[in-house]
């Protein structure tokens, strides 16, 4: 997700984006301040160097009195080994603390990420959250540590030199400070037109990083089928925007500098023939012209390097800007209250006692039955519009406590999202879910996700061994657990592997098969014994033998439990107790697999399709 238009709005300030920085920097403010009072007393130092050849020139050399020279150049010398030692020393209060700052960023950076919503991460490309959390804090860091303080020093420096210089010769001074005004509007030129091209830098640094990765992670497709060209072409074109763009960052780099160097040497070279003359009239000494010019050009790094600091410091700015763009985004609530007008008033969650015994409770009795229950439920995408169709139109469903209740429906029909809707990956839009009588809204997502296990159509796993990635169901499950999880799946094949479970799996598991990667899904799925279990389609890349193994011991795992199965073929279906039918949105029909095969056109005829798929597999 590109971002540049940010960079462009009017009230964007940089001085306001880098005050944000505050709450990282204050732990560490008393070590800034003190590197920043290190490196103005090492700054000013070098200004007293002119006043002691100013000494040394209408003193000892005047008089011809080698000790005062030799004394003189002493002077200079424990100066400029000061000098050193300050800025040395400068170096190492800031090092340890701006790391610490950075990899404070880089936690919460990572902390909020995982907390948005499921909808922020299929706005956003990956590459943008990967270069934010790398490139972007890296210049934030150096501006910490270098044009943060040198900004200060370099003002500082300039507005003590130019003191010197006016009490030393006013008519001189003058004349060197007389292009101050025409500079600083060629600065603020600068700055506006930098910042923009700098953001556009680093969003499509944001967008290479999302082809390379892509590439990488895809590498399979793209050389079976081969399109390593048209990959390469593509990461082409998108390093030659980035380069043009590097380019105008270049110019107008190359422009600020070159009008901060000339313009003070022009003056440098005035107040010099100026000096010259008042020196021949006798009206300024040898060694006051000295120590002026010399002060002048010590003036000149501060002076040249305001560009470049200018420079990162908008470049820290743009990248603060990206980094908050992640951190102002909403994080999924804890609990919400109940929503106003998404059901009836005095239809409140029921108090939570625990999980309810799998007989449920009836209506009989006076109190909301238990299970999984779908009431009135409706939701489209957030980045839909409100006029925009709902993906979900009423649901109503319910999924008796013990229950198995398959899910059925065309391609695009809406079962994913419905599963989806279960754990709040997404939000309903209207309506409510409830687990045993209680709202899902108004329970903590910690509780609701300990209760609610899924088993997701595409397998993700991790960078880890085969253990921890079933583990992540159950994070203190023992070893007989996840046996118990991998007989369920029929995922014994792990036993083959180098290291059995502590063989790493690589990234995205993609040394295994498909089948074995939905294998170890399910059995993550089913480690922990949850209270509620939905799968979307765990079974569709496992052939027929070895599905017939997994259905066999997962009739097992669903007797204990209140499931929800996406379901495309009659044998996955078999496993359910019930079956719901899914079509456009909307619940077509409930009932058992004889009954709908009987009454249900629609449910017979993706049935006849599903069986013909598993005659010819």
């Amino acid at each position: 997700m590109s971002t540049t238009a940010e960079a462009t709005r009017p009230d964007r300030s940089a001085v306001r984006s880098l005050l944000r920085l505050w709450p990282y920097v204050r732990p560490v403010r008393a070590r800034l301040f003190t590197a920043a009072v290190v490196a103005i007393v090492a700054s000013c130092l070098s200004l007293v160097i002119p006043l002691v050849l100013k000494w040394m020139v209408d003193g000892p050399v005047a008089d011809r009195d080698v000790g005062g020279v030799w004394l003189g150049a002493l002077y200079l010398l424990l100066l400029g080994v000061a000098e050193a030692l300050l800025f040395g020393f400068r170096r190492w209060l800031v090092a340890r603390p701006l790391a610490g700052v950075e990899a404070a960023m880089r936690a919460d950076l990572f902390r909020h990420l995982q907390r948005l919503p499921v909808a922020f991460h299929d706005r956003w490309a990956s590459g943008q959250l990967l270069s934010r959390g790398t490139t972007d804090l890296m210049l934030v860091r150096l501006f910490l540590a270098f044009p943060l303080t040198f900004l200060l020093v370099n003002g500082v420096t300039i507005v003590v030199g130019a003191g010197i210089m006016l009490a030393q010769q006013w008519t001189l001074g003058l004349v060197l400070l007389a292009p101050v005004a025409p500079l600083v509007f060629v600065i603020a030129r600068f700055e506006a037109r930098y910042s923009s091209v700098a953001r556009t830098a680093q969003d499509q640094v944001g967008d290479l990083t999302t082809v390379v990765e892509e590439s990488v992670l895809g590498i399979r497709v793209i050389k079976g089928f081969g399109r390593h060209r048209s990959q390469a072409a593509a990461f082409r074109a998108l390093s030659g925007r980035l380069r043009g763009t590097e380019l105008v960052k270049a110019r107008l780099l190359a422009g600020i500098f070159g009008v901060i160097m000339t313009v003070p040497e022009l003056a440098i070279g005035a107040a010099l023939v100026l000096g010259t003359m008042q020196v021949a009239d006798g009206t300024l000494s040898a060694g006051t012209l000295v120590a002026f010019l010399w002060t002048a050009l010590a003036l000149r790094w501060p002076v040249d390097a305001m560009g470049f600091l200018l420079a990162m410091s908008q470049e820290a700015a743009t990248a603060t800007d990206r980094y908050f763009d992640v951190l102002d985004a909403e994080v999924e609530a804890e609990a919400e209250v109940e929503r106003e007008g998404k059901h009836g008033a005095g239809d409140g969650p029921v108090e939570w006692t625990g999980p309810l015994e799998s007989t449920g409770l009836v209506e009989s009795t006076g109190l909301v039955e238990g299970g999984l229950r779908f009431e009135g439920v409706r939701f489209r995408y957030p980045d839909a519009s409100e006029d925009a169709e709902p993906v979900l139109k009423d649901i109503d469903l319910h999924i008796r406590p013990g229950e198995t209740m398959a899910l059925v429906g065309a391609t695009g029909s809406g079962k994913t999202t419905l599963t989806a809707l279960v754990p709040r990956l997404y939000e309903v839009t209207a309506g409510r879910i409830t687990l045993d009588g209680r709202d899902i809204a108004a329970m903590p997502r910690e509780e609701l996700r300990t209760l609610v296990s899924m088993a997701f159509e595409e397998p993700t796993l991790f960078s880890a061994s085969v253990g921890e990635n079933v583990r992540m169901g159950a994070e203190h499950a023992g070893d007989e657990e996840v046996v118990r999880a991998l007989d369920v799946a029929q995922a014994r094949f792990v036993d083959a592997l180098p290291q059995g479970c502590a063989t790493q799996v690589g990234e995205q598991g993609l040394s295994l098969s498909g089948g074995q990667r939905q294998r170890l899904a399910l059995a993550r799925a089913v480690v922990g014994r949850p209270r509620f279990l939905v799968l979307d389609d765990p079974l569709s890349a496992l052939d027929v033998h070895t599905e017939a193994l997994v259905e066999a011991a997962l009739r097992r795992v669903l007797r204990d439990t209140t499931a929800l199965v996406v379901a495309h073929r009659p044998s996955t279906v078999l496993l359910a107790d019930r079956v719901a039918l899914l079509s456009g949105g909307r619940v077509a029909a409930v009932g058992t697999h004889h009954e709908l095969l009987r009454d249900n056109a629609e449910y017979a005829w993706l049935m006849s399709g599903a069986h013909a798929e598993e005659r010819e597999r």
